[in-house]
């Protein structure tokens, strides 16, 4: 059976850790790498995270964003920004696939949302995960199973494998490692919405775990 296949049939987070063995972790330094030693940013990439926070919520108060306009507005600039362009990383699209879910309305009635998810890969210890909705809010939640079988589809058992989950308007990071029994953990979210720039601690993380996975490399060769 194709990746792809398992991941249109596995739609909730408790699907994926029975397909796939998988353990939240209760440590809490599993994952520090969204917390402890991040890199600094230069008041210069400040200052182009807040137009990009400010192009957001001036293109989101009319309303829904597609994508495509996500992708533009938010994403591309950030992976620019976090050097993932450039060698040794090399972005790659993934395949779309589509997810479903029922919100009750009323006693009698359920309405079905949609979404999509697209999924590119960075490096194959880092994948950008991107989840439009359809007309209507998905929670981001949404994204895990099928990211986490994405993840456990990283044929190097030796190093842990990352995440990143948007929609634009919100992101948050996920850590997969596959050694022994097979765990992960989930960062908090960051939004556009606190007054403080949050996109700092997003670009933060990414940086960081850049350099982790350049270093990866450099131990290669």
């Amino acid at each position: 059976m194709s990746l792809t296949a398992i991941t249109q049939r596995i739609t909730t987070i408790d699907e994926a850790e029975k397909q796939f063995n998988l353990v939240r972790t209760a440590d809490v330094h599993f994952f520090s790498e969204w917390r402890e030693n991040l890199l600094e940013l230069t008041d210069e990439e400040k200052a182009i995270l807040d137009r990009i926070k400010a192009r957001y919520r001036y293109h989101r108060a009319k309303g829904h964003l597609a994508e495509g306009l996500v992708n533009l507005l938010v994403l591309s600039p950030l992976l620019e920004l976090a050097g993932f362009y450039d060698p040794p990383f090399q972005v790659e699209g993934e395949v779309a696939v589509e997810v479903t879910t029922s919100v009750k309305t009323s006693d009698v009635s359920e309405d079905i949302l949609r979404g999509r998810i697209d999924f590119l890969v960075v490096s194959q210890e880092l994948w950008i995960v991107v989840l439009e909705s359809k007309g209507t809010e998905i929670n981001l939640d949404m994204a895990i199973p099928q990211t986490l079988a994405y993840m456990m589809a990283n044929t190097d058992t030796k190093k842990p494998v990352f995440a990143m989950i948007t929609n634009g308007g919100e992101f948050f990071f996920l850590k997969l490692s596959r050694q022994k029994t097979p765990q992960y953990d989930i960062s908090r979210i960051f939004s556009h919405l606190p007054l403080q720039n949050e996109l700092y601690e997003v670009l933060k993380i990414l940086k960081t775990l850049g350099k982790q996975i350049e270093a990866l490399y450099l131990n290669q060769d």
